[in-house]
């Protein structure tokens, strides 16, 4: 018994003594929370797609600040805005519908971002871009983590209401003097900024997963808002340390295993939630036996 507890123990405290396990955690853990909370609003709105094609088109950006030697960030947030308002631009004024619109514009960038890429002599920190390479992040790469971070949880927090009633009825949200409009590109807008923030934790290709999985989780598990909003930075959270600890002791990809954790969490909730669980509807549904009647 001793043996078994002093395992356990040390699987949960032998990481932490290395440091990149340490920069590995705060990272992933505060990616994942403000992913998720982004992701709540992302889920009422509809905007999975969105996310998909905005953590994509940000590969050009990338690329060409890897180039002139700037931060990720700038190139990033700008190739994002850039998608979002050019989709914005066409679907306004073509007939073609909006998925097919974002469908276009984010396989264009993301191919353009790999023509970029396949130029470059070196191509080791792009491949971490692309992957992720939360256990090796430097100290400027925590803190623009940790300031962008903190810039889109300041702005959700002043804009909560107003968000929050865009996302539920955008129509009663003009009524009542509030720019639908200026809203959505306020919350593309820190769409953007969340991709960037959750780069170094899993990289582009998985970077989706992050803004989509918690939100979801947590819409099957609580019909009320703020508790939706908890419920998905916690399992963020939950799968962020997870993830760490399952890539430390099992040798696999960090961002996998984040992306693999969250997955798994939306799985217990698909089957076993409460109210909205495929397996509680289906017992609901079961018809009872009838009584026996006497002749």
């Amino acid at each position: 018994m001793d043996t078994l507890i002093t395992g356990v123990v040390d699987w949960f405290t032998v990481p932490l003594q290395f440091e990149f396990v340490q920069r590995a955690l705060l990272v992933a853990v505060v990616a994942g929370v403000v992913c998720a909370v982004l992701s709540c609003w992302m889920t009422l709105v509809g905007w999975s797609l969105m996310g998909d094609a905005v953590s994509h088109a940000v590969l050009p950006g990338v690329v060409l600040s890897f180039l002139f030697g700037l931060p990720f960030a700038v190139g990033a947030l700008v190739f994002g805005a850039g998608s979002v308002a050019l989709i914005g631009v066409v679907n306004r004024t073509s007939r073609v519908k909006e998925d097919a619109v974002i469908g276009v514009v984010f396989t264009t960038m993301f191919a353009l971002g790999l023509v970029l890429v396949s130029r470059v002599p070196s191509q080791t920190d792009l491949g971490h871009i692309l992957f992720g390479n939360v256990l090796g992040v430097s100290d400027a790469d925590i803190w623009q983590v940790l300031v962008l971070a903190a810039v889109v949880l300041a702005v959700v927090w002043f804009k909560h209401r107003d968000l929050t009633l865009y996302a539920f009825d955008p129509v009663h949200a003009h009524a009542v003097g509030i720019n639908p409009r200026l809203l959505e590109t306020l919350l593309l807008g820190l769409l953007s900024v969340t991709v960037v923030v959750a780069l170094q934790a899993v990289g582009i290709i998985l970077v989706v997963a992050m803004v989509i999985i918690p939100g979801a989780t947590a819409y099957l598990l609580t019909d009320r808002f703020e508790r939706m909003l908890a419920i998905a930075a916690a399992v963020a959270a939950l799968a962020a340390v997870t993830g760490v600890y399952a890539s430390f002791h099992l040798n696999v990809s960090t961002g996998g295993s984040i992306v693999l954790a969250q997955a798994s969490a939306f799985t217990l909730a698909y089957l076993f939630s409460p109210r909205q669980g495929v397996l509680r509807r289906r017992r609901i549904r079961r018809p009872r036996p009838r009584a026996a009647t006497a002749s």
